[in-house]
């Protein structure tokens, strides 16, 4: 074998390597290809993720206003059973009061 034909036999066995690369390339390429109808329920997969983020944060949003009406009205409650508390030591105090102060003159009488 001479330079020549090694030549065109490294010619030959670099296209035959090109047009088999060629055609993998375009086998791959042809069964991996995404339609349009895939792409499109990709998109209104998205824009339905994207909706259901929203109402999430919309409910979160929600949620955290509630709780803090909750906690508010919570304290409020809690501040007028401390007084209605108070008021009632008081009263049950002063009728103890008048309890004493009766017996006392119930005593004397």
């Amino acid at each position: 074998m001479d330079r020549t034909q090694f030549i065109i036999m490294t010619a030959v066995i670099l296209f035959v390597a090109f047009c088999v690369g060629w055609f993998a390339h375009w086998l791959l390429h042809r069964f991996t290809r995404v339609s349009q109808a895939d792409m499109d329920q990709l998109e209104r997969m998205s824009q339905e993720l994207h909706e259901a983020e929203e109402t999430r944060d919309q409910a979160i949003t929600y949620l955290q206003q509630r709780e803090a009406e909750l906690t508010n009205q919570l304290a409020q409650t809690e501040a007028e059973l401390s007084a209605a508390m108070d008021g009632l030591r008081e009263a049950r105090q002063e009728a103890e009061e008048m309890r004493v102060y009766v017996e006392r003159l119930q005593g004397q009488a």
